[in-house]
């Protein structure tokens, strides 16, 4: 062997400073590829929550899916031209509820104000709570249905056996006849879902007394 011959390992160049080399980049673009599907998944979270109210908002301003409008009065003048309403009512499960309209259809005046009731009894032992769901059919009248005042803007408590009327109060807005998709329906269904809102309330238990009466523990 020649004497101070270089060592192939330590050359210049060689494999052996190439590996620390080769895994320094191997840890620096997983940093950036981690880093970067941080900020993806941050984006795409984000998009998630922003979509539930810009999608509610969209189908608010469109009727999409047969989302119906809000209105603060009727049109001043109505129209000679009737419209059928029926009404529709279900549960969900879970909440333990009767529910039903106290009328199944109306024939209303297109811009004429009209009010209904919807029965509700709460069938249980417990409070509870419900926030009913809506929409009208066809999907395309769901941005000419206007309602003033309903039940279904808030969520509604029931006590244990408790009986309530629940009114809605609507007009169809006479533009329906000048929508290519709309002008030519004669009736409207507007329904509604009752879903439970948050956990039964216990009753408080009783105990019996020497009399035979129950009192709360």
């Amino acid at each position: 062997m020649e004497p101070n011959a270089p060592n192939p390992s330590s050359a210049p160049g060689s494999e052996a400073q190439a590996k620390p080399h080769k895994a320094q980049s191997r840890r620096r673009s997983f940093a950036v590829t981690a880093a970067a599907c941080g900020v993806f998944g941050a984006a795409m979270l984000g998009a998630a929550f922003a979509s539930v109210p810009l999608y509610k908002l969209f189908c608010q301003v469109t009727g999409y899916g047969g989302t119906t409008q809000r209105a603060e009065a009727p049109p001043e003048k109505a129209s000679d031209r009737t419209i059928i309403v029926r009404f529709d009512a279900n549960v969900a499960n879970g909440i333990g509820w009767a529910f039903r309209p106290e009328q199944r259809q109306i024939k209303v005046r297109l811009g004429e104000l009209s009010k209904v009731n919807f029965f509700a009894e709460n069938r249980t032992g417990v409070t509870s709570s419900g926030q009913a769901g809506f929409n009208v059919q066809p999907d395309s009248a769901g941005r000419f249905f206007n309602k003033i005042a309903c039940f279904c803007f808030n969520q509604q408590t029931l006590k244990a056996g408790e009986k309530v009327d629940m009114p809605v109060t609507f007009f169809v807005d006479p533009a329906i006849v000048d929508d290519p998709d709309s002008r030519f329906t004669d009736t409207i269904t507007l329904s509604y879902t009752f879903y439970p809102s948050q956990a039964a309330t216990t009753a408080p238990l009783a105990s019996i007394d020497a009399k035979g009466s129950g009192k709360p523990l």
